[in-house]
């Protein structure tokens, strides 16, 4: 369940880039950039946003200054995106794992992620139910949106994981070392013995991890 538990890891160190993590002052003046913002792309209002997230006004207003701080234009592209991603893995390649990332956010395939795009992932990843999150991680694996992970696909992101921990993995690996933590994978995932795990054979197996489950409580209380 290792790259589970990477994904969370890892969107926290994204949250926290971001800002999430900081406290917001009552003095910030963020709603007066949603109405004035001379950014390339502006975003939908305060209150469409509350009605399409489970993120009150104050938590937008957060999240929109963040934003806003790593991507002043508004929208952020792939390599935008893995230019943010590498500052957390200086000691490794990170950008293809940060393309399996990028793809999960960019729900309309339009080579961008927006604000909008950027809550309406993070709703689900803050303040969805455990199903909602374990759904959305199920997406990120599922690379060609099949309904379905197969070995190959697998394969691709152990070996994503891996050249972004770069020098740091330890012991120090050797090459069979992804193959064997995919075979492990759908040893433990794929129930029917058919050679893809699906999305009720991902979610039974994760919600019988207890790793996974804690982890997941991590979420709760970022913002």
């Amino acid at each position: 369940m290792v790259t589970v538990l990477v994904v969370l890891t890892v969107l926290l160190k994204v949250l926290e880039q971001f800002g999430l993590f900081e406290p917001v002052s009552l003095e910030d003046s963020v709603e007066d950039e949603f109405e004035l913002s001379t950014a390339c792309h502006r975003p939908e209002g305060l209150e469409q946003l509350q009605e399409q997230t489970k993120f009150t006004r104050k938590e937008l207003q957060v999240l929109y200054r963040g934003f806003k701080n790593e991507c002043p234009s508004g929208i952020v592209n792939e390599e935008n995106f893995k230019h943010i991603y590498s500052q957390f893995f200086p000691q490794g390649d990170s950008s293809t794992y940060a393309t399996f990332l990028f793809n999960a956010f960019d729900t309309n395939h339009d080579g961008s992620v927006s604000f909008e795009d950027f809550v309406a992932g993070l709703s689900v990843i803050l303040r969805g139910t455990i199903d909602d999150r374990l759904n959305w991680a199920f997406n990120l694996y599922d690379l060609n949106k099949d309904g379905c992970i197969t070995k190959e696909e697998m394969l691709d992101i152990m070996k994503s994981i891996y050249d972004m921990m770069g020098k740091y993995t330890y012991p120090a690996l050797r090459e069979e070392a992804p193959r064997e933590h995919v075979e492990s994978f759908f040893q433990k995932m794929d129930r029917n013995k058919d050679g893809v795990v699906t999305i009720e054979e991902f979610i039974e197996s994760c919600q019988k991890d207890e790793n996974i489950m804690r982890s997941m409580q991590l979420f709760d209380n970022v913002i």
